[in-house]
């Protein structure tokens, strides 16, 4: 039986959520089969049953799981003769820091993608997300649009140490990708697929990197619409 995965979906169908794409990579890491379901925003009912209001949502049988981490972890814990996304308890130590540690790279990220997003919202979505996130932020999208260009220090200061680490071997997980790299993909995936902004140039090992990324799972992460590399 077919995992089922609730997942945002964007006009065109879009699928840019970076917590959706780290729960698609730990799947396909782990070569299991999977149905997606497209959600919108304004789609909870679809997956009221699980608890939660945000996707990923994962259902696997009986089980239901509703936060990116604990799906990875339920996917290691329950299919543990396929490959491992954290390679023994270290590992998945090291992930949960990658995991803490994003919110200082994909914050600044946000604020400059965010009126992208809100142009690549499924219609349905639109007035939601604008009044949604204009609330939260205190300004209008096209104000946060407006400054994008302040939040890149703070983006570029995020890259150094996932390029210190490139520098030296093809994954940030080491010589293959594991449950680290896809939370980083994450976020760079995320910004492809709205976002006409080029994060990353082609001399810059990051963009190596995301093409590595790209090229894992038989070409999954160019298997949706995006702009160009």
């Amino acid at each position: 039986m077919a995992l089922k995965l609730f997942e945002l979906l964007g006009a065109d169908d879009r699928r840019f959520s970076p917590y959706c794409w780290r729960a698609r990579m730990a799947i396909a890491h782990k070569g299991l089969a999977v149905e997606y379901v497209p959600c919108k925003f304004t789609d909870k009912q679809l997956f009221a049953f699980s608890g939660g209001k945000t996707v990923p949502v994962l259902q696997d049988g009986d089980a239901v799981f509703t936060d990116s981490w604990d799906i990875a972890c339920h996917l290691e814990e329950a299919y543990p003769d396929r490959p491992s996304l954290f390679g023994g308890p270290v590992g998945r130590g090291e992930a949960r820091f990658i995991s803490e540690w994003i919110p200082a790279f994909s914050r600044p990220l946000l604020m400059t993608i965010l009126k992208d997003i809100f142009d690549h919202a499924h219609a349905d979505d639109k007035g939601y997300f604008r009044t949604s996130r204009e609330e939260r932020f205190g300004q209008s999208l096209e104000a946060i649009h407006a400054d994008r260009e302040t939040y890149a220090p703070a983006l570029e200061a995020g890259k150094l140490p996932l390029r210190a680490v490139l520098k030296k071997q093809p994954f940030i997980c080491g010589e293959t990708a594991a449950y680290g790299d896809y939370i980083v993909f994450g976020a760079f995936q995320w910004a492809r697929c709205v976002s006409p902004v080029r994060l990353l140039e082609k001399d810059d090992v990051l963009y190596a990197w995301r093409g590595r990324m790209l090229d894992l799972f038989d070409g999954l992460g160019r298997s949706v619409p995006a702009y160009p590399e």
